[in-house]
Formats: C-alpha cells, structure tokens, sequence
C-alpha cells in the first residue's frame, strides 16, 4: 500500500499542524460544522491516516462506512483518474454517459432479489431516502411514511423528519415536512418486555402504531434500516424484519431498506437484508459505494420506479461520472477480494474482544451488537438500571483519540461506541487497535 500500515505517534494528538489548521477552520468554516477528532488528515490508505503532522493512526471509522475498501483503493484510484481525463461532467438528463448506466446495472445485479429493477443516481444518501419517498408517494397515492424510534435517515428537512434524534440533528431547524408516522424500534437491549419478549412484541406495537395512528390505507411506505445505524447500531431480533416486510405487502405498504450504512458488503453480505432473505421493494445506497466520492442511489421494482413521470426524479450532479467511475471501482473490488467473507473474518476477530471487555465488566459493557465489520458496545453505569453513561463514552473516545486510534461514537443516548474499519484492515492493526480501546476503557473507569 502506498501508506505503512502501523501505527506511529510522532507528536501529540492533535499536533501542532493540525492545532494551526484548526485555527483556520475555526476562523473559515462555520461553527455549525463540528469535527470529532481534530487531526487534519494529509494520506490515507488500507487502515491506516496520516496526518499533517506525521502520525499514524489507526482507523476504525471508515469515513463513517465510506471507505469501505480502504481509502485510496487501487480500482478505484485508477477509474477515477482515467475518467478525469475523458471528462469531468455533462449532467445525465442532458448528455448521458456509459458509467451512470453501468453503476445502475450493478445494483440491479446486487441488491436483493430477482424480479427487474431500475434505478436513479443521486448525490447523498439523504438525497436518495428523500427520492425514495417521493417514488413511493407517488407510486402509491399515499401519503403517510413510517419510521422507527432511533432512526436516523439525514440532513434535509424531509429526512430531519425521518429521523428521531434531536440534537444535534433536528435542534431548531423545523418545522418539519408532515406526514411522517414513528413506530417503536425493535431494541432487544432496551425492549420493557426484554430481550425474548422484543420480537413478537415490537411487531404488535408495529402493527398497532400503524393501524391507530395512520390508516393501512393511508401508508405509502414503510422506511427501515436493518440494522439502525446512527441510532445505535440496533440488530432487530430474528425474523422481526421479515415479519414487517410480509405485513407491508399484506396491505399494500412499499417497503424501503435505508441500506446506507450497512451495504456494500459492512454486514457479511451485500446487504444487510440479505442476511434474512428480505426483499424490499426500494433500496437506497450510498456510503461504501464509491470508494469515498459522493455518490448514492435508489434501486426499485421496476413497476415501481419507472411509474415516476419522465424529469421527476434527477439532479445536476446526480451520477456524476468520476463518482461512478469510482463506484465501479470498488464493486469490482469487493467482488475481486471477497469483502463479504472479509467483513465475517473481522467479525469473528472483533467479537471474542469485545464479548470478553463485557464479561470483565458487566456493569459498565451492556451490550454487544452488529454483524459483520458493523459492531458495537453500549455502556451503562450499571447492569440493573442499564442508564447510558455518555459521560465515560466520552472519556474513552478521548483516549483512544490521544492513542492513535480513530473510533466513533453513536446511539440516542449518546454511549455506544460503533466499530467500523475498511474492510482492507490487517488483523494486526486490528488487535493494537482493539489493545488500544481496551486500555483506554479500563484507564477510564
């Protein structure tokens, strides 16, 4: 790789190059755009940052899932730059172009299901969940849109309202776009009735939510991500999914997989659906696509997608041809390198880790979750009353930042550290990574 992959601190973390810029940015960009690790990052590859100022980090945070096959991959370097060189944009409603088509080819191919599929290049992935429900209203007639508690969908004022957490997200920004319904979240962790009650029951407060608040009649879709992302990393139990998808076809309901963050192989497959054998009627993509350029989608039923009047769906940038070039790039890599069976691998060396920081410390490890390269823990000041401890969450993400190691943290309740290296990691920075956080968790009690 064009980075070493190991870790080397030269200088306090941050340095004195990465103080100095964050000056400049303090003075330049707004206050509103905050930075949880202020350590200016000058290359980057496999699973490795470095910084201005000469320091090696180890990195379990991907870019928060973008960098899903390493950050500079080879692939994708080289598509890229080849397609800089033939042309940099023309706007696919007005010229199009060979890559937007064979990017959409691709995730006709991959993602869940064998009926036809059509799909539509956006820039975002909150760009693409808001186009997601601008196709189910529109196929369906229906106004009314379903989410979770937890839930976490982006940025935009339509998916601010698809989204449930506050702050930092939604903090006097409203009012909000209308029509948004939330259902409880199937939080095995934090169900009342526990963990083997959560299936059977968070399908009937589903099913009742619906019924009583919306109208089955009234619902255009029902948005989900499969395992929730920014909301904690919350598996749903087995087959609660599946139930929810067999109920939405029942009465007529879109079922839309927010894959976001767990596709492109994050989970163990190529999504996360696949890993029950759901099949949703619209998924949107964005994320570990392409390699770390801008880029997102929304794949459906064909019926579905192509019932939108020709010009309602697009954008300018919409499918730009470097970002697909890109995306090209790392589909092939990960179908090349076998990034699903990797995203496994890093499981089975991840969890043992941290299961065993759980045993040592039951009162303060709640929870260990995820699937695949996606895992997390949930701290608690205490096993019997299971309170979000934000504030030692906080202590060791501190830590950890001053070690050397990137880490992430998530969850409503602002205490679940989220695991998510590329796929292209070692497992020997792997362990020192995990050395790492387990040290810093310890020094922190």
């Amino acid at each position: 790789m064009s980075v070493e992959q190991h870790r080397q601190l030269v200088t306090e973390v941050p340095g004195p190059r990465s103080r100095a810029l964050h000056e400049r940015k303090v003075a330049a960009v707004s206050a509103g755009v905050g930075t949880t690790l202020p350590v200016y990052v000058e290359r980057a590859a496999g699973g490795v940052l470095v910084d201005v100022d000469g320091n090696h980090l180890i990195d379990f945070g991907s870019g928060i899932a973008v960098t899903t096959v390493g950050n500079a991959a080879p692939r994708v370097v080289e598509g890229v730059q080849q397609q800089v060189a033939d042309f940099t944009h023309t706007c696919f409603m007005v010229t199009p172009y060979e890559e937007y088509v064979s990017v959409c080819e691709k995730l006709g191919e991959l993602t869940p299901g064998d009926h036809q599929k059509r799909s539509a290049l956006f820039n975002s992935g909150a760009e693409a969940v808001e186009n997601a429900v601008k196709v189910a209203r529109h196929h369906t007639g229906r106004d009314a849109i379903v989410v979770f508690d937890h839930a976490y969908h982006g940025r935009t004022n339509l998916t601010m309202a698809l989204t449930a957490k506050n702050m930092p997200y939604k903090h006097r920004f409203g009012p909000f776009a209308g029509e948004v319904y939330r259902a409880p979240m199937a939080y095995p962790y934090r169900w009342p009735g526990g963990a083997e009650a959560c299936a059977d029951e968070a399908f009937e407060a589903f099913v009742s939510t619906v019924h009583t608040q919306v109208g089955e009649d009234n619902a255009a879709a029902v948005l989900i991500e499969p395992i929730q992302g920014e909301g904690g990393f919350i598996v749903p139990p087995p087959g609660w999914l599946a139930r929810v998808a067999e109920w939405c076809r029942e009465h007529g309901i879109l079922l839309i997989a927010d894959e976001i963050q767990t596709g492109f192989a994050r989970t163990g497959d190529w999504f996360a659906c696949d890993h029950e054998g759901v099949v949703p009627d619209l998924i949107t993509t964005a994320k570990g696509m392409a390699g770390g350029l801008p880029l997102a989608g929304v794949t459906g039923r064909a019926e579905i997608m192509d019932s939108v009047h020709t010009g309602g769906l697009g954008g300018t940038y919409g499918g730009n041809p470097v970002a697909c070039a890109a995306a090209l790039g790392a589909i092939e890599t990960m179908q090349a390198d076998d990034l699903c069976g990797r995203a496994r691998e890093i499981e089975a060396l991840f969890l043992p880790r941290l299961r065993g920081l759980a045993e040592r410390h039951p009162d303060r490890v709640g929870d260990v979750r995820g699937r695949g390269a996606m895992l997390a823990i949930e701290l608690v000041t205490d096993a019997g009353s299971r309170t979000p401890d934000a504030a030692l969450t906080a202590a060791v993400h501190q830590a950890c930042s001053a070690s050397g190691l990137v880490t992430l943290t998530c969850g409503t309740f602002g205490n679940v550290f989220r695991f998510l290296p590329p796929l292209s990691i070692g497992d020997d920075l792997m362990e020192e990574g995990l050395d790492l956080f387990e040290a810093a968790f310890e020094n922190a009690l």
